[in-house]
């Protein structure tokens, strides 16, 4: 499918709008939201009192940026699961659980990171 439509400045601030949208309506309905908003403050916290390096910093910030986006994934295939498919179905229950899984793996990866991460300097203050 090809787009003919020129580039216009204005549409792509419309983009912009609809993303910025799409993140405050998971914010306003997700409660798993704040619960990783919660967890990332504590782990920048811990990384300034820690005094971490650059590359921590990085991979820190791509662990939070991931469990993030594998949970506004999971979300987005949650909402349009139920819009296809409104009454119970056993495949829609699937595809539900695979994306959790998602999440799960994610939020797993994340702890991992963080435990290379903040473990070593935890346990020198010892």
């Amino acid at each position: 499918m090809s787009n003919n439509k020129p580039f216009r400045i204005e549409d792509r601030i419309k983009s912009f709008r609809f993303a910025f949208q799409g993140i405050i309506t998971f914010l306003k309905t997700e409660h798993n939201a704040w619960i990783h908003i919660v967890a990332a403050f504590v782990v920048i916290i811990a990384g300034f009192i820690l005094k971490i390096n650059n590359t921590e910093w990085c991979w820190l910030t791509f662990s939070i940026a991931l469990v993030f986006i594998a949970e506004m994934f999971n979300t987005a295939i949650e909402l349009l699961t139920d819009l296809a498919s409104p009454d119970f179905h056993p495949l829609a229950k699937k595809v539900k659980d695979v994306a959790a899984g998602g999440v799960l793996i994610a939020a797993i990866a994340a702890v991992v990171i963080g435990s290379i991460i903040f473990l070593p300097k935890i346990l020198n203050l010892f």
